[in-house]
């Protein structure tokens, strides 16, 4: 499991979207325009896509905190 790509939005608000990344989970599968977002409390979570209301994916919660991390990580490596 990787990042892929990173992008900064700049947004610094309570609750913004800081970053759209692509992460490849394994060989076969990469996903595209995940958006990281920052939570009113300061902690971060990371958000598959949407297709007009409706998320294209989910993740479990071991799973979405694990890519929020290496996320962050991709985040803090472009600052």
């Amino acid at each position: 499991m990787k990042i892929l790509y990173c992008h900064p939005t700049g947004e610094r608000g309570a609750k913004d979207c800081v970053a759209f990344v692509d992460v490849e989970l394994n060989e076969h599968i990469r996903l595209y325009g995940l958006r990281l977002v920052r939570q009113p409390d300061g902690a971060h979570f990371l958000f598959a896509p949407q297709s007009g209301p409706r998320r294209t994916a989910t993740f479990s919660k071991p799973l979405a905190e694990r890519l929020t991390v290496l996320a962050l990580e991709a985040l803090e490596g472009r600052r």
